[in-house]
């Protein structure tokens, strides 16, 4: 029973810093705050909100829309900045063309380009399509536009 006594508390500690140490290797690697999912290194189809001080990352456009409706931060009046696919470098999204059929993380299907592209909306329009569920996640939608 002594033995026990002695190993059983050497041993929680043990566990206790092997699981601290863990979470500070885990501290550089992003994950979105919506879905929780790994933020690609590329930073492909990813988006940041700058609320306050704090910044947040997103693996996809959607996310964070969604992410914000959830917090009730209205995304009027926020810095958002997203990962053009046709500059390779982070814009803002205010000013950013959308289209809808492109291949993005959680499938919503908005990819950003700097440049005015065909058939391209606002963020403002992608905003509303996507609190509607008129998205590439959503099968009928995915359908319509895919004409399958």
């Amino acid at each position: 029973m002594k033995l026990f006594n002695f190993i059983y508390p050497l041993l929680t500690f043990t566990l206790f810093i092997s699981g601290c140490s863990s979470s500070e290797i885990s501290q550089d690697k992003k994950n979105c705050p919506k879905c929780n999912m790994s933020l690609p290194s590329s930073n492909a189809h990813t988006a940041k909100l700058q609320d306050g001080a704090k910044s947040y990352y997103f693996d996809d456009f959607g996310c964070l829309v969604l992410w914000a409706k959830d917090k009730e931060i209205s995304l009027s009046y926020k810095k958002i900045e997203i990962f053009s696919n046709d500059t390779k470098r982070y814009i803002d999204a205010k000013v950013a063309y959308f289209i809808i059929n492109d291949k993005t993380p959680m499938n919503y299907g908005f990819g950003a380009y700097e440049n005015e592209v065909n058939d391209s909306i606002k963020a403002d329009e992608v905003e509303l399509k996507i609190l509607r569920g008129e998205h590439m996640a959503n099968p009928k939608i995915r359908k319509q536009i895919l004409g399958q």
